[in-house]
This record gives structure tokens, C-alpha cells and sequence, in this order.
């Protein structure tokens, strides 16, 4: 199993526009099971800013290569994710998953 890693910041008053913005683009988009075994979408907010982690775990490198295409390292953006988020990640972080309880 394959952790995907995505991390996005929003000014604070954005927090839940983007939130129904990125339920309606890239929660919508993503794969279903059995690609991707799970998917959380977490926040917290500090210093004025809404900072977004979505954690999804993937069952091989071919499904994330599927979601993702050849450069499947590169973060996948939307037309107004710049409308929204602080700055564009390049890169998402991927772990291998070697226990889970």
C-alpha cells in the first residue's frame, strides 16, 4: 500500500470555500475503491491561514500512475486552486505503508 500526501494553504476566511471547492474538483475526481483504500481530508487553522492535508492510501504504484500520469510525484491542480491556495506545492510525498493497526 502506497501513502499519497498532498498539503495546500488558504487564508483563514477561505478555509470553507475552498473546502467545498476541492469536495466538488479533486474529492470528486479521485479514484474509487479498490484503487484508493482510504482518504482523509484534514484541516487546522493558525495565524490567519487554513492548512489543508489529504492523506490517501493507494493500493499500488500503478493505480497512483493511473490517477496521477507518468510524472506521478507532481501535484495535481485545478483551474482555481491559484483563486484559493497561498502558493502551488509542486510535489506530493508518497511512503510506502509498511504496518497500519
Amino acid at each position: 500500500m502506497i501513502a499519497r500526501i498532498w498539503r495546500g494553504r488558504t487564508r483563514e476566511s477561505d478555509q470553507n470555500t475552498y473546502f467545498e471547492y476541492l469536495q466538488r474538483t479533486g474529492l470528486k475526481d479521485t479514484p474509487q475503491p479498490p484503487a484508493i483504500v482510504v482518504f482523509w481530508v484534514l484541516r487546522r487553522v493558525y495565524e490567519g491561514k487554513a492548512e489543508f492535508t489529504l492523506i490517501s492510501l493507494w493500493d499500488s504504484w500503478d493505480a497512483i500512475k493511473a490517477f496521477a500520469g507518468s510524472e506521478y510525484e507532481r501535484a495535481v491542480y485545478y483551474p482555481e486552486d491559484k483563486k484559493f491556495l497561498l502558493e502551488l506545492e509542486p510535489k506530493v510525498t508518497h511512503y510506502e505503508v509498511l504496518q497500519s493497526g
